[in-house]
């Protein structure tokens, strides 16, 4: 008779899975703009802060770690640039904007748990399973799990700051294999992004899952991934355990 499946690891991405900015981050930018200051509407920072950031991430992968950058320097780097291309070229009146933004992000009050996040992290507790974050975030997210009341959760968190990988690199995942002790095919990993966290978990043989929210879902993504593995809400991922594991549902 052949054994069922008992995942033994349950990774986490943590940004847009277990949570989110309490603002859009463009209405963030132009409130503290305000207090010092300075009139921009909240749609073009946002549209800028969107242009701003893929190019300050292809110019420096990782917060530029390789370039010599520490992560508060990079995310400097971001919101000076987001301005400028907002129409502020005045980089001495937005340096106070972009040292403000970078303490309101690293404050728990910035953010907000997903609905479902903490009753699902205990009920994966609750069936054994050692929880732990693998995260393309910066030093900051120790204290802000600490700060929402999540970080006694997981039993370690890695960041690709911390590590120096970024997902998809198969590298972070590897180390979080070797700090559980635990073999790829006894491990799951959960997060948002097909490419850094469904399918980097996949690379290196461990389970995956792909939360998805309510919005629709890329069709070429849809078809490449089972039903199971999709999760509209966190609350759906306990019965996909059951699923992947071979248990009945439960009532």
């Amino acid at each position: 008779m052949a054994h069922r499946l008992q995942l033994r690891l349950l990774t986490w991405d943590v940004k847009d899975t277990l949570i989110r900015m309490r603002h859009p981050v463009g209405e963030e930018y132009a409130s503290k703009a305000r207090a010092h200051g300075l009139e921009v509407e909240a749609l073009a920072l946002g549209q800028a802060f969107g242009q701003a950031y893929r190019a300050q991430s292809h110019r420096f992968p990782n917060y530029g770690l390789s370039h010599g950058l520490t992560s508060r320097q990079w995310w400097l780097d971001v919101v000076l640039q987001t301005f400028h291309l907002a129409g502020i070229r005045d980089a001495q009146a937005v340096a106070p904007v972009a040292d403000q933004l970078y303490k309101d992000f690293s404050s728990p009050c910035t953010w907000q748990v997903l609905e479902g996040a903490e009753a699902t992290l205990s009920g994966c507790r609750e069936r054994g399973l050692r929880l732990a974050v693998i995260s393309n975030f910066d030093q900051r997210l120790e204290d802000i799990l600490v700060g929402l009341g999540l970080r006694e959760h997981f039993d370690f968190v890695l960041t690709s700051e911390a590590t120096g990988w970024p997902k998809p690199d198969p590298r972070i995942f590897h180390e979080a294999l070797r700090l559980a002790h635990v073999e790829p095919a006894l491990a799951a990993h959960v997060g948002d992004s097909y490419r850094c966290d469904y399918k980097g978990a996949q690379a290196v043989g461990m389970h995956s899952f792909l939360v998805v929210g309510p919005g629709p879902l890329d069709p070429a993504v849809k078809d490449s991934i089972p039903q199971e593995h999709i999760l509209p809400s966190l609350s759906h991922l306990l019965p996909a355990l059951d699923h992947l594991e071979g248990l009945p549902p439960q009532p």
